[in-house]
């Protein structure tokens, strides 16, 4: 029986791990016959920095930092040979999340759930926000237009991915720097679009094809709340209408369980500090059930192996 480890992360959504927890994962993966536990390893504390002005991004001292010592939680974590779940806060802890998991597990593919790429580099980032960068902090290819020299913050940080071991789904809101790198080099990219045109079942099938054809590589999941359609996931930062339904989030979350591949998973941008109460409502138990399913729990219902009828 493999262990589940949730890390707790307070990021830029301070309030998101606790109302999470409070709707018990925890005990709805044990209530619903996973054969799993759950660990709650707690919040991650960060420091508070004064930063600089926008120095190509925005507030780097505090995110450097950040998501070194996120790094270095689920490094550990899976080490430890828990499946291992991040909760956010927003994108940019996947920057410590996947560097970590990589320092354990090099062999790692990853999905990227979500309808923004978050890929821009710093210098073609609109907003300054990390949250929409992270992953060019990550791929080698793209090691070169990182100003690594004006952020010393991220001066432990390493690229430790390649572009073949990405594969996106459910994308409908690109700037032009990120269109252009997913051209250039050829990304395995399946948008909203995509998803319309072939299914769900399809896209998921060709994504881990792409990123994992021999079935044999430990995946990590980033999942942002806001690939799901805002009429189900109001309550998060950066809604774009014509997402995920509630359905295709659920199935995504079932078949990469089912894989028995599934070795990290973050699930970020759920802000109940936005939105309408039926929109945090929504948001939350989204969250939650999407969360579970990757954790086991099916739809269907679940048994534990050797389950019998009890007699009178």
């Amino acid at each position: 029986m493999k262990n589940i480890l949730g890390i707790s992360v307070l990021n830029v959504v301070s309030t998101v791990p606790q109302i999470i927890i409070s709707t018990t994962v925890s005990s709805t993966v044990t209530t619903a016959n996973t054969g799993h536990n759950v660990e709650d390893r707690g919040d991650l504390n960060f420091d508070v920095f004064k930063d600089d002005p926008r120095n190509y991004v925005l507030n780097p001292k505090a995110v450097g930092a950040a998501t070194k010592k996120v790094s270095k939680a689920v490094e550990q974590a899976v080490r430890d040979n828990k499946l291992t779940v991040t909760l956010g806060g927003d994108h940019s802890i996947s920057i410590g999340t996947i560097h970590g998991h990589a320092r354990a597990e090099p062999n790692l593919c990853l999905l990227w759930i979500d309808a923004h790429a978050d890929i821009n580099t710093p210098l073609t980032t609109p907003s300054g926000n990390i949250h929409g960068t992270p992953l060019s902090f990550l791929v080698n290819q793209l090691k070169d237009t990182i100003p690594w020299a004006a952020l010393p913050s991220f001066d432990w940080l390493q690229p430790c991915l390649n572009i073949t071991d990405i594969a996106f789904v459910g994308l409908r809101d690109l700037d032009p720097g990120e269109r252009y790198i997913l051209q250039k080099f050829n990304i395995t990219s399946f948008s909203i679009h995509e998803v319309d045109r072939f299914g769900i079942h399809e896209v998921i099938a060709r994504s881990l094809e792409a990123v994992n054809p021999k079935g044999d590589r430990p995946i990590h999941m980033s999942f942002d709340i806001d690939s799901v359609d805002p009429a189900a996931t109001g309550a998060t930062g950066t809604p774009v209408p014509g997402g995920l339904t509630f359905r295709e989030g659920m199935f995504i979350a079932e078949h990469v369980y089912r894989t028995g591949l599934l070795s990290a998973l973050d699930l970020v941008e759920v802000n109940p500090e936005v939105g309408s109460r039926q929109d945090k409502v929504n948001t939350v138990m989204t969250a939650v059930e999407v969360l579970t399913a990757c954790l086991g729990k099916k739809r269907e219902g679940n048994l534990l192996p050797g389950y019998q009828l009890p007699m009178p």
